[in-house]
């Protein structure tokens, strides 16, 4: 199974990142306007921001690779939350589109969101 890249300095992410639990709910409206709301999941879902600068290109060119590799929001990886350091064995990303951002030599951006993925 494919892992989340770091970054040259070991880290997974950089600050300020953010962090949400949001969970799976359901409604059904019946014809008479009434809703019956039920959770798709047993617990939270976690969800992770992570802005990037001041990029190498080395740097860049491995979350690209790893990018590619996930075909965007297609593929799944472990990633280790960096708040508790927990695995989270069934994450994929959120988005299939990857947006960089040169602004110097050796100083590339970018924003990926991780979405955490049941069963």
């Amino acid at each position: 199974m494919a892992t989340f890249p770091t970054l040259k300095t070991s880290a997974v992410i950089q600050y300020p990142a953010t962090r949400q639990a949001r969970y799976q709910n359901q409604a059904l409206r019946f014809l008479d306007g009434t809703e019956q709301r039920y959770r798709d999941c047993a617990g939270p879902l976690l969800r992770w921001e992570i802005p990037l600068s001041q990029l190498d290109e080395g740097e860049v060119a491995a979350i690209e690779e790893f990018f590619a590799a996930n075909q965007g929001a297609f593929g799944s990886f472990a990633f280790t939350d960096p708040w508790d350091g927990t695995v989270h064995p069934n994450c994929s990303l959120d988005t299939d589109e990857l947006q960089t951002t040169t602004t110097a030599e050796m100083d590339c951006a970018t924003v990926l969101t991780v979405v955490e993925n049941r069963g």
